[in-house]
């Protein structure tokens, strides 16, 4: 015997299908960024965030994900948006970073950013542009130096901001 639906099922659906144009027609993404101890791809490459520069989207959150032990992301000062808040991740612990303001967010692992782990998060939309300059300007030291003259080649090379 077919199934016939009831009156209310019918009203309920149709009041569902009604919501459906209100709902944004995108869905934020999410992302992982590994901290590790040891490229796996190049074993002479220590101490890194992989990959090295992530693109999202106005709501898109990063995972940084503590595959090796004894690392954290944490922002780092003058590389960030105007009124963006700072994160400062524990040390072996993974942390979750929703993005909402478009710009480049510089990012590090505290106790080893002068070994040169280091990483950029862009963040697209309008306006991504209005701290790179600053951000670029912010001193590095030890061999987050080459790393970061390395990120700012390749967002250009690649066109990361438009």
């Amino acid at each position: 015997m077919p199934h016939r639906p009831t009156r209310r099922t019918v009203i309920v659906s149709m009041a569902s299908l009604a919501v459906l144009p209100a709902l944004p027609a995108f869905a934020a993404n999410n992302f992982e960024v590994a901290m590790l101890n040891k490229d796996p791809d190049d074993k002479k490459k220590r101490n890194i965030f992989k990959p090295l520069i992530q693109v999202v989207e106005p709501g898109d959150t990063v995972k940084f994900v503590a595959e090796s032990k004894g690392h954290n992301s944490a922002s780092i000062k003058g590389m960030l948006p105007e009124g963006v808040e700072e994160w400062n991740g524990k040390i072996g612990k993974d942390i979750e970073v929703t993005f909402e303001t478009p710009g480049v967010y510089g990012y590090k692992c505290t106790p080893h950013l002068a070994l040169g782990m280091a990483g950029l998060i862009i963040v697209k939309g309008e306006g991504v542009e209005a701290n790179y300059e600053a951000a670029k300007e912010v001193k590095q030291r030890g061999k987050a130096k080459k790393v970061f003259k390395a990120i700012w080649e390749q967002v250009e090379a690649e066109n990361l901001l438009s």
